[in-house]
């Protein structure tokens, strides 16, 4: 399966992984399957950490290179940014790229949001 991670998802497996739920880290943890990140997610937990919402430990950059490390990029495109724009306008943006990534890219996006759930035009995978 290829899997585009959300950005709490990620940040979850890199430095909370309890948070994770039992089925999703048994997913994440099968090396058969290809997990995914947009740099909109790094730019978001960048951003949080600015913000002192989340905590990231050590050097920026060296955080940042471990943790995609294990990942394949979702390029942010100009295709990408296009098919963003058809999704709700009531949403985050870094949301709307993420939603825009799986669907140009025909992955499927790990997420415990359930505004992001409930959406039929992309594949996801709940949190659980």
């Amino acid at each position: 399966m290829k899997l585009l991670l959300d950005t709490h998802i990620w940040l979850w497996l890199t430095i909370d992984p309890k948070r994770l739920g039992p089925r999703t880290a048994q997913i994440l943890d099968d090396k058969q399957n290809e997990l995914w990140l947009s740099p909109i997610s790094t730019w978001e937990a960048l951003t949080l950490h600015q913000k002192g919402k989340v905590h990231l430990h050590g050097d920026l950059s060296e955080w940042v290179a471990n943790a995609v490390s294990a990942t394949k990029l979702a390029p942010f495109t100009h295709e990408v940014a296009l098919a963003g724009r058809q999704f709700p306008y009531n949403q985050d943006p870094a949301d709307r790229f993420l939603c825009a990534t799986a669907l140009i890219l025909d992955l499927t996006l790990v997420t415990a949001d359930e505004k992001l759930l409930s959406l039929a035009n992309i594949r996801t995978l709940a949190n659980r």
